[in-house]
């Protein structure tokens, strides 16, 4: 069978990763996928970032743009919404209150039947991930009681807003899990961080060429998205995550949407 000319390459030099939904850029028209689309993250030639900073003592450093927030970085960390620098606790879209920040939309394709095609692939594994849904559910609820005497996690926070979950570590780790709390209202980017901080874990999200650290489902191996909520997973129509149950955080290659085999954490479990 001939391999369907769908898709587009990424034209970052490092990347070329064949996508079969890339995006434009709106400023130099160049093709990219979607871990490149944004200007900061191919380094768009037309584009000259606007950078606040301050010199003391021969050594630059870039103030948060956050409202009466006086935190510094040593390096950049740019918001690619808004474009603005801010610090590493209001770096996410939800700390800073991003006002350029939109909800992701579901993007329309022509490639519906190809991506049907990849769905019916792995419509063997969703289906076992689907029977196992409802004994998930009932082991979560038995699960939450233990969980919230032992959870680690921020005080401050309400109970009504936490959700325990037990987090299990990557392979390399000394210890195969901990029980945890996070605020359901935090994005999985921000759960990764905390979660890591939490495990004393090596956390190089933030650098281009390595492996990065992600919150995979425990059934189905997916990597979540970073920009999801807590509340939209617990609240998925179909493969949901439980307050009380399982989630895996593991190094990840860039190129990677979750992990292969999931036997060895089930096992674990």
């Amino acid at each position: 069978m001939a391999e369907l000319d769908i898709g587009k390459h990424c034209q970052l030099d490092s990347c070329h990763q064949n996508d079969f939904l890339p995006f434009t850029c709106d400023v130099c028209g160049g093709i990219f996928c979607i871990d490149h689309r944004s200007r900061e993250a191919h380094s768009c030639s037309q584009v000259i970032v606007k950078r606040e900073f301050c010199t003391s003592g021969g050594s630059t450093s870039y103030p948060c743009s956050f409202p009466d927030c006086k935190g510094k970085e040593l390096l950049p960390v740019i918001c690619p919404q808004c474009g603005k620098h801010f610090c590493l606790a209001h770096r996410y879209h939800e700390d800073h209150k991003c006002e350029k920040f939109e909800n992701p939309k579901p993007r329309m394709s022509a490639t519906k039947e190809l991506v049907q095609k990849i769905m019916e692939s792995k419509e063997g594994s969703k289906n076992k991930g689907r029977r196992g849904a409802k004994n998930s559910a009932t082991a979560a609820k038995v699960a939450l009681m233990k969980l919230k005497m032992h959870a680690a996690g921020d005080k401050g926070l309400p109970q009504t807003e936490r959700t325990y979950l037990q987090v299990y570590l990557p392979k390399e780790s000394k210890s195969s899990s901990q029980p945890m709390f996070f605020c359901s209202k935090w994005s999985v980017g921000k759960v990764v961080d905390y979660a890591a901080s939490q495990a004393g874990l090596k956390n190089n999200n933030n650098v281009l060429t390595a492996k990065k650290l992600r919150l995979c489902h425990p059934q189905m191996g997916e990597a979540m998205q970073m920009d999801a909520t807590l509340l939209s997973l617990l609240a998925h129509p179909e493969t949901p995550l439980y307050n009380g149950g399982n989630v895996i955080l593991e190094y990840l290659d860039n190129e990677s949407t979750g992990l292969k085999d999931v036997s060895e954490y089930i096992t674990q479990m």
